[in-house]
């Protein structure tokens, strides 16, 4: 990030000196002019000075964008794991959503909550389930919404702090891969709330390799309203559809992805919802991941668990770590991947804390 952060600051530093230069230059070396020609020159000069800047900040956010989409690639799980190394597990949580509960209960969703000590307690509660499992699971994701109080709002920053603080307890031997939702975006995402994410938790998007699988992270807030942002839209578009011609020509076990929005709650044709993707969308989703080989897509945003197949694609909906929309149990899934299949299941919190994973799922590991 280092060095993307250092390509944003010479853009906002960038001050157009030789356009300004250039200017008094050429008003000064006149030898002979009226006070109607000078006035006339300097409109003109401060003309093109304004279009050319406006240009050229264009073009350096267009630069910025370029080289932050060429190095999206998650650091803390090594790029060369390309080869199959035998069955492993990893661990998919969503939407801890600090400050959802209170709010759900007293009916007052849009204050971004100002309560959230039993979120924080629940993610101790699977950071410390999560460690006590024997083998490690390879990673942990968290598939959105982090916290309730959208960009700008009221609680904000302490949610996203009092969040991290909860997670330091997470074992270092398992990397933490965070997905953008939302709650974490705004329903409508900015440029400014996409940077934002992109300090407290890492890029919007980008691939990984884990034991001979590919995994994408995607920004599934862009599928659903980019309005507000629709270079970063075109941006996420050109690298997801590399990504899956990559996906086409380099030989993997399997090919999954990782998104805040369920392309659908139960089956493809389901009419639109506030927690689906638009059918036109999903379609055309469906049809590219299918073409690539993906052989799962795990979220969450439901806060329930649901899902179904098509078409050999799996759809996973997993429910919350933090506030339940329906009658499941705070908890995370289990994801066991073999050379052959994908299999899953989810566990309760109080289970995982127990017993650990279910032990039919722990033989397929041997």
């Amino acid at each position: 990030m280092a060095g993307d952060e250092s390509v944003f600051l010479r853009a906002k530093d960038r001050k157009y000196k030789g356009l300004t230069e250039g200017c008094t230059v050429r008003i000064r070396n006149r030898k002979k002019f009226s006070i109607f020609s000078l006035v006339f020159e300097a409109c003109c000069s401060v003309k093109n000075l304004f279009t050319h800047s406006v240009t050229a900040v264009k073009v350096l956010y267009t630069a910025e964008v370029s080289i932050r989409q060429a190095r999206r690639t998650f650091p803390h799980v090594p790029d060369e794991q390309k080869e199959w190394s035998g069955p492993f597990y990893f661990i998919q949580a969503a939407d801890p959503q600090l400050g959802l509960m209170k709010a759900w209960r007293i009916g007052d969703c849009d204050s971004g909550g100002d309560e959230w000590t039993e979120e924080v307690q629940l993610t101790k509660q699977a950071v410390q389930a999560i460690n006590k499992l024997q083998p490690r699971p390879r990673f942990l994701v968290l598939c959105g919404d982090l916290v309730h109080a959208m960009p700008g709002c009221p609680f904000r920053e302490e949610q996203v702090k009092d969040l991290k603080e909860a997670l330091r307890g997470s074992d270092p031997d398992i990397p933490l891969v965070f997905v953008s939702g939302n709650h974490d975006l705004g329903n409508t995402p900015t440029p400014e709330s996409v940077e934002q994410f992109c300090r407290d938790w890492g890029d919007d998007y980008f691939s990984f390799w884990v034991g001979g699988v590919l995994c994408l992270v995607l920004n599934s807030q862009f599928f659903f309203d980019s309005s507000g942002c629709p270079e970063l839209m075109e941006a996420h578009e050109v690298w997801l559809e590399s990504q899956l011609q990559r996906a086409i020509q380099t030989p993997s076990c399997h090919v999954l992805v990782f998104q805040h929005i369920p392309l659908f709650l139960h089956k493809p044709d389901e009419e639109d919802d506030y927690f689906n993707l638009q059918k036109g969308i999903r379609e055309r989703l469906i049809q590219r991941f299918k073409q690539a080989g993906v052989k799962a897509v795990f979220s969450g945003h439901y806060h329930r668990n649901a899902g179904g197949c098509y078409d050999g694609l799996d759809m996973v909906v997993s429910s919350a770590v933090g506030c339940q929309l329906g009658d499941d149990a705070h908890g995370v899934r289990v994801v066991v991947v073999t050379k052959d299949d994908i299999i899953h299941r989810y566990h309760s919190l109080d289970q995982l804390t127990q017993r650990g994973m279910d032990e039919d799922l722990k033989k397929l590991l041997v």
